[in-house]
């Protein structure tokens, strides 16, 4: 072994304190077997690393140089993607005016802390499919449990969360929307109504029938596969229910333990809006902030909807046509700049049934997107009273999330094969909602997002592109480094 000069051991000694303090962090002895390595590079060099440096072959010389930048470049992405930054695209409007479709985010993982990866071995900054093969972008094995290291927070009410899709744990590659569990109970749904149309079918009957039917089906639905935690689809949502919390939506208005939580400033609900035959201009959608995808004009051509509207009591004209009626999302403060408008008729709001079934699907309580609950969300080690009544609230915690057998028989619940009549929960859950209310499809649908879900907090917006305009004009250059965590 050389003798180095000072320098060396100095680099030696900052990349070995970093890796102590990163096995600290980690709690796992393993990666101090990089240690060894890392003195080798630094001081005994036994090890000839850059061997091809030496090549007389200028074609080895270049090949080998990219292939060393790229090897690093792909080392230290997935490092940093993994534990500390992630980068992530609005694609929705559901957290419209507060984030905007086309906002690239800047989200950071250690503000809630890090997962350790479910799936260890997977190519960086792909989610779950690789591009251009189609095919799975990670291992299945390993498969690790979950675990988080310590971070700088926890969640807080109101916090914008980026989190993996609860419901994506199983998928059907040719139709992803809706979820699996939503298909297969419409699927069902619609087959024992076709059955018997005069009765109303059970929601375990459904999924029974529909998740058959889903099988039997691959030309419309494909393979049907199983996705870890951490390659579900991410989403991002505002939190606005803790564990432990009860919730309930009375009217659109949200409250927490029978308090008001008021809605953040960016909060907007759909209206129907009656003109007296003047059309909502471009003009005019630009300044009330209406995206393109948001307008509906439900008077069009085409569309039946004339008995919903005559029912809503939107005027018609002299020939008995009805007025032009539009659907939009609006915020407080676009609601009284359009209501002040001389050629608006009326605004009203969109009927609650426009939302369709909400969670649980199936329940039979008459819960909507507006008025939904009450419901209690769970806690770590808190223990309820489970029955058949409120089962379908907590089941896919009990069977999917926390990993428990579960079955019903003779109106008994067994959980892995004894009879059960409390549960004692083993992770903490959060209630997601989208600003934009209306055009969200958040925990109202599809329930809890437990704590091995949640990915990140977003810090800011890096980039903002609008799909509606061309390029240049589609850079939202205001919306460079706006915060992203309210």
């Amino acid at each position: 072994m050389k003798k180095q000069p000072m320098k060396q051991w100095i680099k030696f000694a900052i990349a070995a304190i970093i890796c102590i303090l990163f096995t600290i962090w980690i709690g796992s002895l393993w990666v101090l077997i990089v240690l060894p390595f890392i003195f080798d590079v630094y001081i005994s060099k036994f090890i000839h690393w850059t061997w091809w440096k030496e090549s007389k072959n200028p074609a080895v010389r270049q090949v080998m140089e990219w292939v060393d930048a790229i090897v690093f470049a792909l080392i230290a992405v997935y490092i940093i993607n993994l534990f500390f930054f992630q980068n992530y695209q609005i694609p929705t409007s559901s957290l419209e005016k507060t984030l905007l479709v086309g906002d690239f985010l800047f989200v950071s993982k250690v503000a809630y802390g890090p997962r350790m990866p479910n799936t260890p071995i997977a190519f960086p900054l792909v989610q779950n499919t690789l591009p251009i093969l189609n095919c799975k972008s990670y291992l299945e094995t390993p498969e690790w449990g979950y675990h988080r290291l310590k971070g700088f927070g926890h969640v807080k009410r109101n916090d914008i969360v980026v989190f993996n899709f609860p419901a994506g744990d199983t998928v059907t590659l040719k139709d992803l929307n809706p979820d699996y569990y939503t298909s297969c109970y419409e699927e069902g749904y619609s087959f024992l109504k076709s059955q018997n149309p005069g009765a109303q079918p059970n929601a375990t009957e459904c999924y029974q029938y529909g998740r058959q039917i889903i099988r039997d089906n691959p030309q419309k639905y494909g393979q049907i596969i199983y996705r870890p935690v951490d390659r579900r689809e991410n989403y991002v949502k505002r939190c606005v229910g803790l564990p432990g919390d009860t919730l309930q939506i009375i009217q659109n208005q949200v409250y927490i333990d029978k308090k008001i939580l008021y809605d953040q400033p960016g909060v907007q609900y759909n209206y129907l809006v009656q003109t007296n035959g003047a059309p909502l201009t471009n003009d005019i959608f630009n300044s009330l902030d209406v995206s393109k995808d948001d307008r509906q004009l439900l008077t069009q051509e085409g569309l039946d909807n004339d008995e919903i509207l005559a029912g809503m009591g939107f005027q018609r004209n002299v020939s008995g046509q009805f007025l032009p009626v539009y659907d939009i999302p609006l915020t407080r403060a676009a609601y009284n700049k359009l209501k002040a408008m001389p050629f608006v008729i009326s605004i009203k709001c969109e009927p609650d049934w426009f939302g369709g079934d909400v969670f649980p699907l199936g329940y039979g309580k008459g819960w909507t997107r507006g008025n939904f609950g009450p419901i209690w969300i769970p806690k770590k080690g808190a223990t309820i009273a489970i029955n058949t009544t409120n089962l379908s609230l907590y089941q896919h915690i009990i069977a999917n999330y926390e990993h428990n057998k579960l079955s019903v028989n003779n109106g008994i619940i067994y959980i892995n094969g004894k009879p059960a009549t409390h549960y004692t929960f083993k992770m903490n859950y959060y209630w997601m909602m989208g600003d934009n209310r209306d055009n969200s499809a958040d925990s109202r649908y599809w329930g809890f997002v437990p704590e091995d879900h949640i990915v990140g907090q977003p810090l800011f917006v890096w980039l903002s592109l609008d799909k509606d305009k061309g390029f240049p004009g589609n850079i939202r250059w205001n919306r460079f480094f706006h915060s992203a965590t309210h």
